[in-house]
């Protein structure tokens, strides 16, 4: 499968050969760019109100990291500049990290973010399966 950098992608992306593979886990060690560094808050499978959604696990991954990008494109950014992500599962389990692997590579394509993953017993609002935060990086400006 190809994947396509876009030309702002000014990440470096780095797996130790001293340290196991994470690609398989949807993350890298180690993402360091250039610029400004932008938090974005906690993001969850909401609607326009802030409400959570009710849905399965997978269903709620989609959307929230629908609303990760969303919240990413307010700011004039995208995935290829978050060098870090942080999620959060209510009742971890390995069919659980499948589902977030392939939705991770569905989003960041082979250019793996680094993650920190924690298994939590509940989140901030009932119903919620799934939050993730980030970390991106706004290029400095050309010139």
């Amino acid at each position: 499968m190809s994947v396509t950098h876009p030309h702002d992608d000014q990440r470096t992306l780095t797996n130790p050969a001293t340290l196991h593979d994470p690609t398989p886990f949807g993350y890298a060690h180690v993402a360091s760019a250039p610029g400004e560094l932008v938090f974005v808050a906690g993001q969850y499978a909401s609607d326009a109100t802030g409400a959570p959604v009710p849905g399965d696990f997978a269903a709620q991954v989609e959307l929230a990291l629908a609303n990760l990008r969303r919240a990413l494109e307010g700011v004039g950014l995208g995935p290829q500049h978050v060098v870090r992500l942080g999620s959060y599962v209510v009742d971890h389990d390995l069919a659980k990290l499948e589902v977030l692997g392939k939705a991770l590579y569905a989003v960041f394509g082979e250019r793996l973010p680094a993650q920190t993953l924690s298994g939590v017993a509940a989140l901030a609002l009932p119903g919620m399966l799934f939050e993730i935060d980030a970390v991106a990086v706004r290029p400095p400006a050309a010139g």
